[in-house]
């Protein structure tokens, strides 16, 4: 059976680096695939947030977010503008809302999002939201839930526990996702950062070692609705 595959990510460049080899391989399947984004990505880079400053930079990494996800095959891309790595600063009731909307129009039976116990604050509150949007009632579309990591991010807490249980094999899709991660030409960093080209390779050809596969991306099952 063919589903409708949500991805709720706080930041341009998260849903690639966390699911972007799976999303590739479900579409390849036959799924599809749609991508929220919650956050602008940007402005806390600065010292107090500005957006109209960095109109620009914001216009130009939501273009690179279109031409990433267009790399996996996503089919369309919902971008919102809470502000970065300010979630806790929004209601979250407002953030539970879009994703409320978008999963209305989406009615997707799967979603990948951030783990709950993440370093960064956005990617804590986005998967509390996903939860709260998702809750197991009658008639709710969503039967699985995944939690993704985010290099650079999810490995960088103290205590680690980020312990998966899922594993996808992306063998054949590593390169879609190196793709559309070149995508991303402000975020993309230089070796040894997690976050390189070289980097996220290397955390996917882990993965799959340690399950005995070329390449994987790893995630925790929150939930699964048989």
């Amino acid at each position: 059976m063919k589903h409708n595959i949500l991805i709720v990510a706080a930041h341009p460049d998260d849903e690639i680096l966390g699911c972007g080899g799976t999303v590739a391989r479900l579409i390849k399947e036959g799924h599809a695939a749609y991508t929220l984004l919650l956050g602008e990505g940007v402005t806390s880079r600065d010292e107090e947030r500005d957006p109209k400053k960095r109109g620009k930079e914001i216009n130009s990494l939501r273009n690179q977010a279109q031409q990433a996800n267009a790399a996996l095959g996503v089919k369309e891309v919902f971008i919102h503008s809470f502000p970065d790595n300010r979630f806790d600063t929004v209601p979250l009731l407002d953030i539970v809302k879009v994703i409320e909307k978008t999963k209305e129009k989406v009615k997707p039976a799967l979603v990948f999002t951030h783990y709950a116990n993440d370093l960064n604050i956005d990617h804590r509150i986005t998967c509390a939201a996903v939860l709260t949007a998702t809750r197991p009632v009658l008639d709710e579309t969503v039967k699985e839930i995944y939690s993704f990591e985010v290099p650079s991010s999810t490995e960088w807490n103290y205590p680690l526990s980020f312990s998966p249980n899922v594993y996808f094999d992306i063998s054949q899709t590593i390169d879609v996702k190196l793709q559309a991660i070149k995508q991303y030409v402000s975020e993309i960093k230089e070796p040894p950062h997690p976050r390189s080209q070289e980097g996220v390779e290397l955390n996917a050809r882990m993965w799959g070692m340690k399950v005995g596969l070329g390449y994987a991306e790893a995630f925790t099952c929150v939930r699964r609705l048989a």
